[in-house]
């Protein structure tokens, strides 16, 4: 009888470990699969945000290329681009008809099909879709390409999933492109590139106008609401803008182009358009150089016109 018990009592015992190891092992399987998943996931994570960098820098390069398509269409046909917007969009979707080899790889569909193949090499199903993309300008030294998308990412073993709308943004510097106002209202005698001046708010001291000489013959930048903003000076539209830049006219090198003086205004748009507003002397300054009233406080001349 009482081997009988001890028989029954190890028996329960081998039960209680038998279970305790299934268990053991079951938690173990679970907490394994737990930790690849979380793992998994979070490989996933890594690549969809190095993916999202590497399309806000092909977007970059698109931008950079297709603003020196335009400025090349430009300087060949002799006109302004008609719709900016409208030239970039098809660009960036289809190319350049006469360009093609500038956009090879930078179109939107080649960008879409190398982030595609990223995620296969990692065996990760990544898909961008209803892709809405514009460009513009937030400030006055800036292209800024927007892009709105939908991103679908699976991992092809079904371990984790996820679907998101998703905005980037990708900013182009205007810097060290071509003024196409200069170009064409010189007949390509006078180049003129962007770049921001170093005196804004000390163009003048007192008497002592040798920063606003310098801002003149260095071809210098600046911001200002009521000038044309970059992408209208592409358009050839002069009216202003939020993200207006302007230059001032050295008249002694359109003269020195064999060009004629006009006697207005020296600030670019208006010297470049048919505005004519009344403008005036500034002392210290060549006798040709003329400001008009909108921007005597600007240059800090208000005190020298006559």
């Amino acid at each position: 009888m009482a081997l009988k018990k001890k028989a029954q009592i190890f028996s329960l015992i081998s039960i209680v470990i038998l279970f305790l190891l299934f268990t053991s092992y079951e938690l173990y399987s679970m907490f394994n699969e737990k930790i690849s998943i979380k793992t998994r996931v979070k490989t996933m994570d890594s690549f969809v945000a190095s993916s999202e960098e590497d399309l806000e820098r092909k977007l970059y390069i698109s931008g950079f290329r297709i603003i020196f398509l335009a400025e090349d269409s430009i300087m060949k046909s002799g006109n302004y681009i008609e719709n900016f917007s409208l030239f970039f969009q098809k660009s960036i979707m289809n190319g350049s008809s006469n360009n093609t080899e500038i956009l090879f790889g930078a179109t939107l569909p080649e960008i879409v099909e190398s982030i595609d193949e990223n995620g296969r090499k990692m065996n990760i199903d990544i898909k961008l879709s209803d892709i809405q993309i514009s460009v513009g300008q937030e400030d006055p030294w800036n292209v800024v390409i927007m892009m709105n998308y939908t991103l679908n990412v699976t991992d092809e073993a079904n371990l984790a999933s996820w679907n998101k709308r998703e905005y980037i943004k990708s900013y182009v510097p205007i810097k060290g492109f071509e003024d196409p106002v200069f170009l064409l209202k010189t007949s390509g005698k006078i180049s003129r590139k962007f770049n921001q001046t170093i005196f804004e708010g000390n163009y003048v001291s007192e008497s002592d106008v040798s920063n606003l000489i310098s801002h003149m013959e260095n071809g210098y930048y600046s911001a200002n609401p009521i000038a044309p903003s970059f992408i209208n000076r592409l358009e050839g539209r002069f009216e202003a803008n939020e993200n207006g830049i302007e230059s001032l006219v050295d008249l002694d090198e359109v003269s020195k182009q064999g060009l004629s003086v006009k006697e207005k205004s020296v600030v670019d748009y208006i010297y470049f358009s048919s505005q004519n507003p009344i403008s005036y002397n500034v002392l210290k300054m060549p006798s040709w150089f003329k400001i008009d009233e909108q921007h005597k406080n600007k240059y800090q001349v208000g005190g020298l016109v006559s």
